[in-house]
């Protein structure tokens, strides 16, 4: 029996998750999970890449002992961010996508390069932390004039692995920046925003090589295998995990929430832009998806009112309320707010709408209004591409959540069919071994 390795890592939390094929399905076990979180660096939101790359290499450790032989392994994480390198050295920090650096410089892209034509070409939506905002901040800091290249969450842990720089599609495409029609970096946003055209690479596809371990990171792991690209871009490989019948779209529940369906290519149009409709890259597919904000509300929520309550305690509680107040889970003010139960107050007051009362109204309020806004999007959705669905795919840790599944039913009008698998993982391992034709 043949091994493999999936390192998933998200906005909260990593894993190691180890698959095999049996009985013709594939099947997997946790090895290994970690907690990953930004930190503030000088009041500025940043990622521990050196911590990160521990857990990492702690994970694989652990893997070698229950499973001497793996084949190989492949890392995928969120996108958008990435790691300034200067030839073989890292330009720290490395900034993390809920930071507000990149409010002041928008508009200043914009007057460069029109939202509509970035759009036009690169058919992403958008978001103010979206890479080609991160990169400008970074020329205009002066973080550029020494910069060789920029590596993706996930190519420079890889890189870190291997000593071999690659970059991968899927997570590409999250910069705003890869033509939507070519899947290369898209030379003119580069030209329009100064960018140091040395930063410009080849992209490569899901299932090619990366490398070996270097021998210094084997011995410490106690084993060897080889580094491939599985679809970096965690949603992306989730997608791969996800056998939906007629093409159904899906949402991936998580931090955010990824809905979206398969298109043969990207759809770049005037009311895909409206809508703010993203396209990115999936395997030999496109995805058109729109990125909600997810679990984030409710985690934020917990976090700052009731830590030690579970999730399931929480639900419940959210069901024995009454408030049928609605917000906009996309709005700004609910990105990175010092208390999110403020931001909630504030957006009711601020649409003359009634404020929560107790714990179990705000939650109430937040699950409520996923719902509502998944409506929103596959409405935006069947108009855009003239299609009409009756089912949708919800894989994830949100779709253990009975209540919210229920909520989507209601407000998006489909069958929701839940999958509570590892889809991310899933995918990741069915791109390794179908690499190798298992």
């Amino acid at each position: 029996m043949k091994y493999y390795l999936a390192i998933d890592i998200g906005a909260s939390s990593g894993r190691h998750i180890i698959g095999y094929m049996k009985d013709g399905e594939i099947r997997t076990e946790e090895i290994y999970r970690f907690e990953n979180h930004m930190d503030n660096l000088d009041g500025h939101l940043v990622w521990d890449i050196d911590r990160l790359f521990e857990e990492v290499l702690r994970g694989i450790e652990l893997s070698f002992k229950v499973y001497p032989k793996i084949e190989s392994l492949s890392i995928d994480t969120w996108g958008v961010d990435y790691v300034l390198m200067k030839d073989d050295e890292e330009i720290r920090p490395a900034y993390a996508y809920r930071d507000g650096r990149t409010e002041t410089v928008v508009d200043d892209v914009h007057a460069l390069i029109s939202f509509k034509e970035l759009y036009e070409h690169t058919g992403i939506q958008f978001q103010k932390f979206n890479t080609v905002y991160q990169l400008y901040v970074d020329k205009l800091w002066g973080r550029l004039d020494e910069a060789t290249d920029f590596l993706m969450i996930p190519e420079y842990l890889m890189y870190k692995l291997t000593g071999v720089k690659k970059k991968e599609v899927t997570n590409a495409t999250t910069t705003g920046m890869v033509n939507a029609m070519t899947l290369r970096y898209d030379r003119k946003i580069w030209s329009c925003l100064g960018l140091p055209i040395k930063l410009d690479a080849q992209l490569h596809m899901p299932g090619e090589t990366v490398g070996r371990l270097k021998a210094d990171i084997a011995k410490r792991v106690g084993g060897d295998l080889e580094v491939v690209l599985c679809a970096t871009h965690d949603t992306a490989s989730a997608v791969e995990a996800i056998d939906m019948q007629n093409n159904s779209p899906y949402i991936s529940s998580g931090t955010w929430s990824l809905l979206g369906v398969k298109t043969p290519h990207a759809l770049t149009d005037e009311k895909s832009r409206e809508s703010n409709y993203s396209n990115e890259g999936g395997v030999s597919y496109n995805r058109y998806q729109k990125n909600i904000t997810g679990m984030w509300i409710v985690q934020s929520l917990r976090a700052e009112l009731c830590p030690d309550m579970s999730y399931s305690d929480i639900v419940k509680m959210a069901t024995e309320s009454n408030f049928g107040e609605v917000f906009d889970v996309n709005d700004e003010m609910f990105s990175a707010p010092d208390s999110m139960k403020s931001a909630i107050d504030r957006y009711l007051f601020g649409h003359g709408k009634r404020l929560p009362r107790n714990l179990s109204d705000y939650f109430k309020s937040a699950y409520t209004s996923l719902g509502y806004c998944y409506g929103e999007a596959i409405r935006d959705m069947e108009s855009n591409t003239g299609a009409t669905y009756k089912d949708i795919y919800i894989v994830g840790g949100g779709a253990k959540n009975d209540y919210l599944n229920r909520l989507t039913e209601r407000y998006t009008g489909k069958k929701v069919i839940a999958l509570p698998i590892e889809a991310t993982a899933i995918g990741n391992i069915k791109i390794q071994m179908t690499r190798r034709k298992v």
